[in-house]
């Protein structure tokens, strides 16, 4: 197989106020002409710099090239000159960004924008380059592509804009496509859409893939070969087929380890890797990896190992070849479900694995309804809604994880909110500990809040960037008790000892810290004032699969000392079924199904459900299978479909699913569904 891209020995710094900076550190790999190649890694292991360095887009970034070449097809990238490098990007070598809306110019339509790109490449009229960019919107599963070319990127969803993302990628017809975490922020079933039209449109247009991600379910699935990246270096490099039946690399066992499966064991915490990555700046001696292996020895900490040839594959690892006979290397390494010593002012409340049934729920939910009105209603007799959540009942028992899932837009933040009151009903009740909420005065309800807390998606987005540490945490404290300023200090440092970071953490600030420390903060002011309930927000969603472990561990310890309930909403569905005692499944407003995790996972009554399963990357390339997504997007909830909404989607729709709306009907003890025909019967 001919060779595309050859990199050899490649070193990145970039410039700051203290000096140069190594993120990338001799690194050599290449890509063969029509083959796919995965770049996995945690966070800040410099797998975005890698791909940006081989368009030289860090040029802009303060970024320099201080060592090695880029070879492609003959040409060293290096070497060129920015003039001479805008004939290959975008031309020969073009780039899918993680997030399409900072992407593409919001002042220009996405047709004008895909146009401009063909005339610069292309010898060719503008009527021309018109109907290649309508062929391109069509060819990558957008609907009325004519429609679409006028309109601007704020007008489409998440889904179709990284679908008009590719579109303009593909303009001119490029030999490498280089894709950094194409599907990281889309929901599995649109995932699942892209993943499959990438691995056509790499047929169609004989194209090699560079896929950039940490998602090792992803690699699985379209990857031919895999290389692994930590701390600015490749520490293995491997065929899908080798890595996944036999990794050499503590890193890489590691992080396969730490992927929640289908069939993981839900009575086991789940393995993660001890610490996080660390700084560049502040880079360990000898093996980068060295403080958070468990097989390190004192060569691994004064020698960095290079990166050799062991076993037809390589890996930087001193004793990879030993390692990798041993036992206790070949053996699944599951944590015993330890709880960990509780806080000294935490009373221990329920601390049970399963649900008391005898008790009352903590929340009733009856036929709440909250629509939005959509633009003016002065003149309009008949004004239209956004129906974000649409008549749901549902209860959540004391102690349990309740699992909320479905795609953007189903309503499932709405739902979260109108719990907390955050949001005020249009229609029907919600019930805390048998109380109606909406008929609590100020006062009443301000003091029930302290028993409802929430953990968002994202930390830093949520707490003041100006305050330090112990305020942030804290500020619950001084709202609902009265302390000292130095009882209040004690209480913040042993809440993070709890969610296991350092007393000292509390005189930093949040950007000191990393993604997983963030929520780690966020987890310690929720559970500040021993609430009863917590909400999290796709509080795991966007952390490192190893991080993502640390804290779901972290999270179900804490339930068991404390006696916590939770709602759990997320978009990874294998996270969901772990921690969850029973799922609830929405689309477009409603709840379609409800079961317990396991019954759920095994018997998906409703379509809508069975889709959303069979849309899950497998992390086992020996089980690659042709991924069956949902076909189209999820409609408008300002005019949502007649009869079952789920009907223009659903592959077993029938006239009576477009004229009638089912029944949600128990099917049998404890699993409820909206659909005339499921795709499970008893």
């Amino acid at each position: 197989m001919k060779q595309l891209l050859d990199v050899q020995q490649l070193k990145v710094d970039f410039v700051t106020k203290s000096g140069y900076l190594t993120a990338i550190r001799e690194i050599t790999m290449d890509i063969k002409v029509g083959e796919t190649v995965c770049i996995v890694g945690e966070s800040g292991s410099g797998k975005t710099v890698a791909s940006k360095t081989i368009m030289r887009l860090i040029d802009y970034e303060n970024g320099q090239i201080t060592g090695g070449n880029i070879d492609f097809n003959g040409t060293d990238l290096a070497k060129l000159s920015q003039k001479n490098l805008r004939a290959i990007r975008g031309k020969k070598i073009a780039m899918i960004f993680q997030e399409p809306m900072a992407a593409f110019d919001p002042v220009f339509t996405i047709g004008s924008q895909i146009i401009e790109m063909i005339l610069a490449h292309k010898d060719t009229t503008k009527a021309k380059a018109t109907e290649h960019a309508v062929y391109l919107l069509n060819r990558v599963g957008i609907p009325e592509p004519q429609l679409r070319l006028k309109q601007y990127p704020n007008e489409l969803s998440g889904g179709m804009l990284q679908r008009a993302m590719i579109a303009m990628a593909l303009a001119c017809g490029p030999e490498l496509l280089i894709a950094d975490e194409p599907t990281t922020a889309l929901d599995v079933t649109i995932q699942a859409q892209i993943l499959q039209l990438l691995q056509e449109l790499k047929d169609e247009f004989g194209m090699s893939i560079l896929l950039i991600t940490h998602d090792m379910g992803i690699a699985a699935e379209v990857a031919d070969r895999i290389i692994v990246m930590y701390s600015g270096s490749i520490v293995e490099e491997a065929t899908i087929n080798q890595l996944f039946e036999k990794p050499h690399h503590p890193y890489t066992r590691g992080l396969l380890q730490s992927i929640p499966k289908l069939d993981s064991d839900r009575t086991q915490k789940l393995f993660s890797i001890d610490g996080s990555i660390p700084s560049l700046s502040n880079l360990p001696t000898g093996c980068s990896f060295h403080p958070r292996c468990s097989f390190a020895t004192d060569k691994c900490k004064q020698e960095n190992p290079p990166l050799l040839d062991v076993n037809g594959r390589r890996t930087a690892c001193w004793f990879a070849e030993d390692l990798v006979e041993r036992e206790e290397w070949l053996q699944q390494t599951t944590p015993s479900m330890e709880i960990s010593e509780q806080p000294i002012f935490v009373e221990k409340k329920l601390g049970t694995d399963a649900v008391n049934s005898d008790s009352s729920p903590i929340f009733e939910v009856h036929g709440i309804k909250k629509y939005y009105p959509v633009g003016s209603s002065f003149l309009n007799r008949s004004p239209k809604f956004v129906r974000a959540v649409d008549d749901v009942s549902f209860t959540i028992e004391k102690g349990e994880t309740f699992g909320l899932v479905g795609e953007s837009g189903s309503g499932k933040s709405t739902l979260g909110r109108l719990l907390l009151q955050l949001e005020k009903v249009t229609e029907g009740n919600v019930k805390f500990e048998g109380k109606d909420l909406a008929e609590m005065g100020r006062k009443e309800l301000q003091e029930t809040r302290r028993h409802m807390q929430m953990i968002y998606q994202d930390p830093y987005g949520s707490v003041n960037p100006r305050w330090k540490i112990g305020d942030i945490i804290g500020e619950p404290l001084t709202v609902h008790e009265s302390l000292s300023k130095h009882e209040k200090r004690k209480r913040v440092e042993e809440l993070l000892q709890v969610v296991g970071l350092n007393a000292n953490a509390y005189e930093r600030y949040p950007h000191e810290f990393s993604g997983g420390q963030r929520q780690r903060i966020a987890i310690a002011r929720a559970i500040a004032l021993n609430p009863k309930f917590v909400l999290a927000d796709e509080a795991v969603s966007a952390l490192d699969v190893s991080v993502q472990a640390q804290i779901v561990n972290l999270m179900q310890d804490l339930q068991r000392n404390l006696g916590l309930t939770y709602l759990f909403i997320a978009h990874g569905l294998n996270v969901v079924r772990y921690i969850s005692t029973r799922i609830g499944v929405m689309y477009l407003g409603k709840v379609v199904e409800i079961a317990s995790s396991e019954e759920l996972f095994r018997h998906p009554a409703h379509h809508y459900t069975k889709g959303l399963l069979e849309s899950i990357p497998v992390a086992n390339p020996s089980e690659r299978r042709e991924l069956s997504a949902i076909q189209g997007e999820i409609p408008s909830p300002a005019n949502p479909p007649s009869g079952c909404r789920f009907h223009t989607r659903c592959p077993a729709a029938t006239e009576r699913c477009k004229q009638e709306e089912p029944a949600f009907r128990e099917i049998s003890k404890g699993h409820w569904v909206a659909c005339h025909d499921p795709a499970y019967t008893y």
